[in-house]
């Protein structure tokens, strides 16, 4: 145990746990299976992004299964090794906070801006999913909730995954200010705001194709 840390020992383990969360983040499934599967790059087809949807619509059900567990442990790992890490040698509640949204943003980073693919990545949902289940599971399940709720009644994906980026902050807010009060709330809503406006961002193209009615619908054939 390192506690109590040094400032330099703290800063060290909290750039350490964003770089390693960045480096795995950057293995981008989407890109491995087509590659397995396809023998060529996601990159290419369909909308152009390394993701499951993208997955889905181009190579199949089993690639795009096997895409969002593999994007979704990216999230769930990073930020396990990070709560592990400062549990067992900083056991330090602030920082232990801090150190795990640090790894769930190094994550989401490597997954938007892969440094084995030219930084051109996914959009990062499943990811930031993933670090979520660990980072706040009552949360989590809303959020998924909202998502569901959301592609089942409209059938764009796009849409349950800006609606659920949007409401996790919310969702954190409100459980930390009213069901789980802690010191640090205000610092988990802060981060996931953080996250999901990085979420949202990534999906300016759809949002732009939402508003005029171009967005393509779950088994919708793009029109030749």
């Amino acid at each position: 145990m390192l506690y109590p840390a040094s400032p330099l020992i703290l800063i060290l383990f909290l750039a350490g746990i964003a770089i390693l969360s960045y480096l795995f983040g950057s293995v981008n499934f989407a890109i491995v299976w087509t590659r397995v599967f396809l023998h060529d790059d996601i990159r290419k087809y369909g909308s152009g992004n390394a993701g499951m949807t993208n997955v889905l619509r181009t190579v199949g059900k089993g690639a795009a299964a096997l895409t969002l567990l593999g994007d979704i442990a990216k999230g769930v790992l990073s930020v396990l090794v990070a709560q592990l890490v400062f549990t067992l040698l900083i056991p330090d509640p602030f920082f232990c906070v801090l150190a795990k949204y640090l790894a769930a943003f190094g994550a989401l980073m490597g997954h938007l801006f892969p440094l084995y693919y030219g930084f051109k990545g996914g959009k990062g949902v499943a990811v930031s999913a993933g670090a979520m289940l660990m980072l706040a599971p009552w949360v989590f399940l809303c959020c998924l909730g909202v998502f569901l709720l959301a592609v089942v009644l409209t059938r764009y994906v796009s849409l349950g995954s800006i609606l659920s980026a949007v409401a996790y902050p919310v969702f954190i807010f409100l459980f930390g200010f009213f069901w789980t009060p802690h010191p640090y709330w205000v610092l988990e809503t802060a981060c996931a705001a953080v996250l999901g406006i990085i979420v949202i961002a990534m999906h300016h193209e759809n949002i732009g194709r939402l508003i005029h009615g171009t967005e393509r619908k779950i088994g919708e054939k793009k029109e030749k």
